[in-house]
């Protein structure tokens, strides 16, 4: 089911990454729930706020796990192909209960982890891994489910910036996490000094 939604357009493209990476991906698409147990509902297009997703029960103080909720979820399309490839059950629909399915980063998503992301006009920082749980699968109605998402079951997000975001929206790193940034800088010197030796 695909709400109606006053958006029919894509958001303006987020300003150039600062620093980080090059890696970039796409919104595949949007899930909210109106309520705990409620039946995931997708959207073209839906607004992301400081305290989290326009229309989802998590903002509303009303999800499953409301004490350890997340203002934003994601989960990689690339997960959700491998569950169907895996068990045949197809997730498409919603019934992950993730808010924001990434397309280009892989099932886990490792290079947002700690990152500042660009999700179509909002900026999001990926704190820890969502778990998947017995509730999800529960909703779902498919055994098994859990234990197929384990290590793929998505990202809770902080909102740094929110925004409008829709379908085909651009996913981009805009900061890399420390550690993979210190890498970076530290990979960078360390050519320059064999590059410096060799003149």
């Amino acid at each position: 089911m695909v709400a109606d939604d006053p958006f029919d357009r894509p958001s303006e493209t987020p300003s150039e990454p600062t620093s980080g990476t090059d890696a970039a991906g796409t919104v595949e698409s949007l899930v909210t729930a109106p309520e705990g147990g409620a039946p995931p509902v997708r959207r073209d297009a839906t607004e992301i706020c400081p305290d989290g997703v326009e229309g989802d029960r998590y903002r509303r103080g009303d999800g499953h796990f409301q004490l350890d909720g997340c203002a934003v979820t994601l989960v990689a399309a690339e997960a959700l192909a491998a569950v169907r490839e895996e068990t045949g059950v197809d997730l498409t629909g919603g019934r992950h209960r993730r808010n924001v399915v990434v397309e280009g980063f892989g099932p886990g998503m490792d290079p947002l982890l700690d990152a500042t992301v660009a999700v179509g006009n909002a900026v999001l920082r990926p704190t820890r891994r969502r778990p998947p749980c017995a509730h999800v699968e529960d909703l779902a109605g498919e055994d098994g489910l859990a234990s197929a998402l384990r290590d793929r079951g998505g990202l809770c997000c902080d909102v740094i910036e929110p925004g409008r975001v829709a379908v085909g929206d651009p996913v981009t790193v805009r900061e890399a996490d420390p550690r993979t940034a210190g890498a970076a800088i530290a990979e960078r010197l360390a050519e320059r000094g064999r590059a410096a030796d060799r003149e």
